[in-house]
């Protein structure tokens, strides 16, 4: 059952579309994420579906109910909505059960205490209840906070930018803390972040957002290795487009070989015959081009950055152009000379041209 449905959205400021047709879905217990650049419109759909702002058309509604549409608009108290924000928002007069308590006023007081307690030995911090927020990492208060937005049990987790004020080692971990206690509790979320690495950490399905617009909403292997537009391909890790010319159904060929695949090429939009030298760009992941020292193919190692278990080498071709090459760190090549690659990819991704964001061809289809 989908606990939370965007239907068609819209939603305007002065004038200026900041949400345009907006639609999602996203199942109990599930783990979704908008993810984009600034300004791309993700807060304000995370402020509209909390109940903050009127939207101006369409429909959003959770576990079946419309909570906002024509005519319609429940109070952001009245959703059952829990949030988490970037700065915490812990109140620094009360203690650590206090803060996460606080939603909980209506219960009596033994059966209030026995669900702080659960949480907060949920997140960790059983022993910490009597302390206040100041005397604890920005780590710890921010899983206090995630411990006070589950305390009432919502229908729903916001969590906006909720690991920014951290530094990235941290970051890191927590985001995979989180994932585990929002599992546990089988609580349906939304994550709203410009970091792909906590989106990929955190999120069962990810909403790729560019001028108020989801681009694809998928699971992140997908997004990763078939995007379905340039905007998808460019943001999330990295790549290169290499110029493509279709040889038939079944295979590309491209400066550094040819590429094969088992379903169909469809080089054009409404081609019926791909057997026409069809021109294409072909999408090249670091993991697509392998370092192979037997190989006949030579490119020239131009720039090198090292990761500690892996360099990733920017490669030039012979005709110029620039490929990317993730290679364990024990190889270390020294910049200008000439390695040795070959292709490893199982699937091709290729567009029609820089105009035709839409020409996006998925030639390995996965569930979900």
């Amino acid at each position: 059952m989908s606990q939370l449905i965007l239907d068609n959205i819209d939603l305007a400021y002065s004038g200026h579309q900041v949400v345009r047709g907006l639609s999602l879905k996203l199942d109990e217990g599930r783990i979704g994420c908008l993810l984009g650049p600034s300004g791309c419109g993700k807060t304000t759909v995370l402020r509209c579906i909390a109940g903050f702002e009127r939207i101006a058309g369409g429909e959003i509604r959770l576990g079946g109910t419309v909570v906002s549409g024509l005519g319609v608009h429940l109070p952001p108290e009245r959703r059952r909505i829990g949030m988490v924000f970037q700065d915490y928002a812990l109140f620094p007069h009360l203690t650590i059960s206090d803060n996460v308590g606080f939603g909980l006023r209506g219960m009596d007081r033994a059966a209030r205490q026995l669900r702080v307690d659960e949480l907060l030995e949920l997140v960790g911090l059983k022993t910490q209840g009597n302390k206040f927020p100041h005397e604890l990492s920005g780590g710890q208060q921010q899983r206090v906070a995630l411990a006070r937005a589950l305390a009432p049990r919502p229908g729903l987790l916001l969590l906006d930018e909720p690991f920014s004020n951290l530094d990235v080692e941290l970051r890191e971990r927590l985001s995979h803390e989180v994932r585990d206690i929002i599992k546990a509790t089988n609580t349906t979320a939304i994550l709203v972040t410009h970091d792909q690495h906590e989106a990929f950490a955190v999120a069962d399905e990810i909403g790729i957002m560019h001028q108020g617009v989801i681009q694809q909403w998928d699971i992140p292997y997908n997004l990763y290795h078939r995007p379905q537009n340039r905007f998808v391909a460019d943001f999330i890790g990295q790549g290169v487009f290499l110029p493509g010319m279709v040889l038939n159904s079944t295979q590309v060929q491209v400066e550094v070989g040819t590429l094969r695949t088992d379903v169909p090429v469809e080089c054009i939009i409404g081609c019926s015959n791909c057997e026409q030298s069809c021109s294409v760009d072909v999408l090249l992941r670091p993991d697509d081009v392998v370092h192979d020292d037997a190989s006949p193919m030579r490119a020239e190692v131009v720039h090198k950055a090292f990761r500690g278990a892996d360099i990733l080498y920017t490669l030039k071709l012979a005709s110029g152009a620039r490929v990317l090459s993730l290679v364990p760190s024990h190889h270390n090549h020294a910049i200008g000379e000439r390695i040795g690659i070959r292709l490893a990819a199982d699937h091709v991704v290729t567009f029609q041209g820089d105009e035709a964001e839409a020409g996006a061809l998925q030639l390995v289809q996965l569930p979900g």
